[in-house]
């Protein structure tokens, strides 16, 4: 048996302008009275997609999605414009205040992790408990290791061609070569560099490399938004002091949370997941479970991180609107 949910529709959906140059794509799904859940997108940039609303059971979760800035249905597509991790946490209250919501569980991987940890210690109060995957705080650190030297190290094969489309002597800032180019005017550089850019990233998500999935960066549209504003959040720090997530976790360890870390994850490394935890407050904070999936990579869409990820949505069912 899968373990997510089966596939199940949208009930409402519907465009909302957060600003005079940006307006979210959200969507709603399950039980329209039921306990609200609010699931973020990694990338940033990745937009959401079908399968991400069947964590939830729709008869008991009221579940919102939403397109963050740029991506997906939201418009304008890969706008860098107005676009940083505190206008992102401000459209989620907007959302929120639009929708109804007095208080909800956030959930999220990856980026998603820094979006939901940037929201809840902006707004605990608007936070019945996180559920949270892949942990990523983009410190200086961990986008070293994934962009520049680390992760090399176990995918040479598919680094190479990552790094192809840089000339050797701008090799020493990665990410900063990319940035010229996907910011530049050259139409068919910054293509090629998206391509590059996205490839990486799906090609090392899971423990074992998927070319299905791999396939996702040749829609040129989706690797676009996803690589420029990657790119765009990760030379800017997120807009935040390093480490900050992480100093301010403590913000946060009063309500229910449950980490769920690949164990293997190279893009996310577990020693981030770590990091938070023992911020937390460690195993002396019986808020907080941390799970380690001993056979898994990334990508929330391996088997086991899935069934953990389900596991926790049905824990949390305990906890009331």
């Amino acid at each position: 048996m899968a373990p997510v949910y089966p596939k199940f529709d949208v009930i409402k959906s519907g465009h909302l302008d957060v600003s005079s140059v940006h307006s979210i794509y959200w969507e709603e799904c399950g039980a329209p009275s039921g306990v609200p859940i609010i699931y973020l997108h990694g990338g940033p940039g990745g937009g959401i997609e079908n399968s991400d609303r069947l964590y939830f059971d729709p008869a008991h979760y009221r579940s919102i999605l939403f397109d963050q800035r740029g991506s997906g249905r939201s418009t304008p597509h890969a706008s860098l414009e107005e676009n940083t991790t505190w206008h992102l946490v401000a459209d989620i209250e907007k959302l929120r205040e639009h929708l109804g919501v007095d208080r909800w569980i956030v959930f999220g991987g990856s980026w998603g992790s820094t979006l939901s940890l940037a929201y809840a210690e902006a707004h605990p109060d608007r936070c019945l408990g996180l559920i949270l995957r892949g942990i990523f705080t983009l410190r200086r650190e961990e986008l070293l290791f994934y962009y520049q030297q680390g992760a090399n190290f176990l995918f040479p094969d598919y680094f190479e061609h990552y790094k192809s489309v840089i000339p050797e002597e701008e090799r020493g800032d990665m990410m900063g070569a990319f940035y010229k180019r996907l910011t530049g005017d050259n139409q068919e550089e910054k293509l090629k560099c998206a391509d590059a850019w996205s490839r990486w990233e799906v090609s090392t998500s899971k423990l074992i490399v998927d070319p299905s999935y791999i396939a996702k960066a040749e829609d040129p549209k989706w690797a676009l938004a996803f690589a420029r504003i990657e790119c765009h959040f990760f030379v800017n720090g997120g807009w935040m002091k390093d480490g900050q997530l992480i100093d301010d976790a403590h913000k946060i360890k009063h309500l229910p949370i449950v980490i769920v870390q690949g164990r293997y994850d190279v893009v996310c490394p577990a020693k981030t997941s770590w990091d938070l935890y023992q911020a937390l407050g460690g195993k002396d904070n019986s808020n907080v479970e941390y799970k380690i999936i001993g056979d898994a990579g990334h990508s929330a869409h391996e088997a086991t991180i899935e069934e953990a990820l389900v596991d926790a949505a049905e824990k949390f069912k305990s906890i009331k609107a």
